[in-house]
């Protein structure tokens, strides 16, 4: 894996570093990725637990540049400006219904979430970025993937790709393009002596 220098994350108790070192760049090099690599993004996310191991989701992924075109044309106009530059761009649905029994499966969006973040971090161990969007248009991406609403709930839009150049972003997307802060642990654990331990590890 490798790692960034200029990403100033430190965990507040030891983790593995794959999970400080991904972070969602916005400048992508274009530079095309070997078929083995991205098909090894797919290949970790299939092994994301489910309930029931149901695994709801369905990942659809665009790399030559006339299926690029129309999921850019889905997107937002903000993140049009840089996805444009990543030289694969994914949507992430979730199936709304069991396969086994047609019975509504409330956990599916959190079981693509677990898939995507699969995705990510094999995206990060290969030296890539994965950078997940929510900025796009439900409607027309339902139309262009054709995928139906009553079936399916598209997640995100994903770019992945190698990191580029911040300066070839457009002035107000280069300002957010560093790595971002988390919460402190504290803040998001609730459990007798070890939430106590962590705001003690944070003051």
């Amino acid at each position: 894996m490798k790692n960034d220098r200029e990403n100033p994350r430190v965990p507040e108790v030891e983790v593995n570093a794959i999970f400080t070192d991904r972070w969602s760049p916005r400048s992508f090099t274009g530079d095309s990725i070997p078929e083995h690599q991205l098909l090894s993004l797919f290949e970790a996310a299939r092994w994301a637990p489910s309930c029931f191991n149901e695994q709801p989701w369905l990942f659809f992924c665009a790399t030559n540049e006339k299926e690029k075109e129309q999921y850019l044309s889905v997107l937002a106009e903000k993140n049009r400006a840089w996805a444009s530059k990543a030289p694969v761009l994914i949507f992430l649905a979730s199936r709304k219904s069991f396969s086994q029994n047609g019975d509504l499966n409330e956990w599916s969006e959190f079981d693509a979430g677990a898939a995507w973040m699969s995705l990510a971090l094999q995206a990060r161990y290969l030296g890539l970025y994965a950078h997940a969007m929510a900025g796009f248009d439900r409607d027309k991406a339902h139309d262009v993937l054709k995928a139906p609403q009553e079936d399916y709930k598209i997640m995100a839009a994903i770019a992945v790709g190698r990191k580029g150049d911040p300066d070839d972003l457009p002035e107000e997307i280069r300002k957010m393009e560093k790595p971002n802060t988390r919460k402190p642990l504290s803040e998001m654990l609730n459990s007798g002596s070890f939430t106590k331990i962590a705001r003690q590890k944070t003051v």
